[in-house]
Order: structure tokens, then sequence, then C-alpha cells
């Protein structure tokens, strides 16, 4: 009798084993969704829409864009992260919900990062950037921070506690600068008071805004990096200025923390193969963003130590100040 048992036990456990492989063979047999924190026809948007496109093309399978705007991204990230870990539901993550948010929130973030999530790989990468007004009397770099240090100027962001926002805070403490922020819902409005004079700069992901530059709106004074730009070699790093800010927005493709490591690889592999796409590099490079191929357990050790680059960077009364 006992024998009986342990051999019913033995074959449940088999066919269970055959049925799960013979259902990951078949992944994915349903559209995937891609969550994107950012509404339609931001900037992260486009290149989440972007490599949905790529994706869809090396698998042969649909890739759904889901917008879920909110809280910075936080809560597309906490979506996913309380998703089905089967594959069928993706996060396109990106610096702010994954790096920032822990490091500003701390426990009162919904989710934890990187512990809820399992990472498929990083995408793209791109500088952020002090703009201001093409007619600003400030000709470079080196003149707007002499004359940030006599105090009385502002930096518009797109918001309060998001990556770049932090960004030019974490430029003010190393340059033991001074500026008032001004956050704004969007690039649009901030931009629109640029060149209206309205705030002295603006500080924001480069890439979206460089259409203003090329048409002769905006002047793009620095960037964030650890080395020049190969899309924009005549704008100088911060680091450059003698100013050690290197963080930059990041992008790339998360899933829920036990999705099976068989779909995660599947997965990283049609992401790489998206990225060595000639369609998406040229749509990529065009305004100063690179692609980055960071598979898998790469990016997250990445993302641990941007983590760890945010905690050292970031004091308690900037944390203070970006959750206020």
């Amino acid at each position: 009798m006992t024998f009986t048992k342990s051999l019913a036990r033995g074959m449940a456990a088999m066919l269970l084993t055959l049925a799960g492989g013979a259902a990951l063979a078949a992944y994915p047999e349903a559209p995937i969704k891609l969550v994107v924190g950012f509404p339609p026809g931001g900037g992260g948007d486009t290149y989440g829409r972007l490599l949905a496109q790529q994706m869809a093309k090396s698998m042969g399978k649909t890739v759904i864009v889901e917008n879920k705007p909110g809280a910075g991204g936080n809560l597309a990230a906490d979506a996913v992260a309380k998703s089905k870990a089967d594959g069928y539901t993706l996060l396109f993550a990106m610096s702010g919900n994954i790096a920032v948010a822990p490091v500003l929130r701390g426990e009162r973030l919904p989710y934890k990062s990187p512990d809820d999530f399992t990472m498929i790989g990083s995408a793209i990468e791109a500088p952020h950037g002090l703009f201001v007004a093409a007619g600003s009397k400030y000709g470079n770099a080196k003149e707007f921070l002499a004359a940030a240090a006599g105090g009385k100027m502002s930096f518009a962001s797109t918001g309060t506690g998001g990556a770049a926002h932090i960004g030019m805070e974490m430029v003010l403490q190393a340059a033991r600068l001074n500026l008032l922020h001004v956050p704004y819902r969007g690039s649009g409005p901030a931009i629109t008071d640029l060149i209206g004079g309205q705030v002295d700069s603006f500080f924001a992901t480069a890439p979206p805004v460089m259409g203003q530059v090329k048409g002769g709106k905006l002047r793009l004074l620095a960037i964030t990096g650890e080395q020049r730009n190969p899309g924009m070699p005549d704008v100088p790093t911060f680091k450059e200025l003698g100013i050690p800010v290197v963080v930059t927005q990041w992008y790339g493709l998360a899933a829920p923390a036990g999705t099976p490591a068989e779909v995660v690889d599947m997965l990283s592999t049609h992401l790489s193969r998206a990225l060595a796409s000639a369609e998406l590099k040229q749509i990529v490079r065009q305004d100063g963003a690179i692609e980055v191929d960071r598979p898998k357990d790469e990016f997250r050790r990445y993302i641990v130590n941007d983590i760890a680059t945010y905690r050292r960077g970031v004091t308690p009364e900037l944390i203070k100040a970006a959750m206020e």
C-alpha cells in the first residue's frame, strides 16, 4: 500500500513537471503586456513602445504596451511586482522607480527593489542635462555655475523626487550651490517658462529635450555620465567640470520575482536581439541615448550599485525636501 502511494505521488510529480515543461515550451501563448510608468507620448513611453515593437518582431508574438503613469513610475512598478510571475506581465523598469524610489521612500515604498523583481536586462541609457534658453546670458556651464554661486537662481524639473530632480540636487550638493527648485508636471510647461524667463534653467533627461536644442530654442550646457556622449561630443560632463555626478537615466525590462528561469532566459535573448537591431539603434542614438545590453544578473548588479550611488549622494535633508 505504501509502495502504491509512493508510486502514485511520483507519477503525479512527473506529470506536473512534464506539464510545466510543455507550458514553458509553448510560451508565449498569449500577448505579453509591458507596463510603462509614463503617459502616452512621453520620452520613456517612446522607448518602451520601441522595445515592445522590436521584441514582438524577434519573438513573432504580440507585445502590448499598457501605460500606468503616476508617482514617478512607482505605480507601474508596484502593479508588476504584485502580478502573476508567469512572464506575461513585464515592467519597463527605469532608474526612477527601481533605483531612486527605494532611497527616497525606504519602507514607505509598497514594493522592494530589486528583490520583488527578476531582471531581464537593461536596454537604454541616457544622460541628464542642464538646459538654458537659447537667449540666456550664460554661454557655457562654467558661466552658469559661477553665477549660481551668487544665489537667487532657479532650476525647473519635471517633478519632485524624480531621477532628474535628484540628479540636479546631487550636482548642487557636490558643487556647494543652492538653487531654487521649481517642479512642473511635464517638460512642456517647464520649457515654456524657461524660454519665457520664469526659470533660469531646466534639468532633465537629455534626449526628449534635444529637439528643442536642434530647433534653436534651448542650449545644453552640461550632461551627467562618466564620459562625453558620442551624440553630443561638444557638451562637457559635470565630471569634467569637477562635479563628480555620473548618474544617468536608464531603462530596462523586469518581471515579477519568481518568474521561471526558462521564461526569463527567452525574454533576455529576444531583448538582446532587439537591442542589436539597426532600426532600434538609429532611433535611440539620434538624440544622445545609447543602447546598453546588460543581461539578467549583470543588470541586477548594476541596479544594486546604482542604488548604492544614490544612497551615498542623497542626504537626509534632500530626502526630506524631495518628499515634502
